[in-house]
């Protein structure tokens, strides 16, 4: 398994999103925000792709 690292972009991008607290090339922090609603619609069966796909992550 190797290590991944965002791009200058990606980090650009994903700090835009009004659900990450902190981005670095190496790791996100998100919202509290955030980590409820993916709890909630995890407990209402929706599938975690279509959960970031829909809070704007692509």
């Amino acid at each position: 398994m190797g290590k991944h690292y965002f791009t200058e972009k990606q980090i650009a991008n994903l700090k835009a999103n009004e659900y990450v607290k902190k981005v670095s090339k190496k790791a996100i922090t998100y919202t509290d925000a955030f980590k409820t609603h993916v709890v909630l619609e995890l407990e209402n069966g929706k599938n975690p792709k279509l959960i970031f796909i829909c809070l704007s992550f692509s």
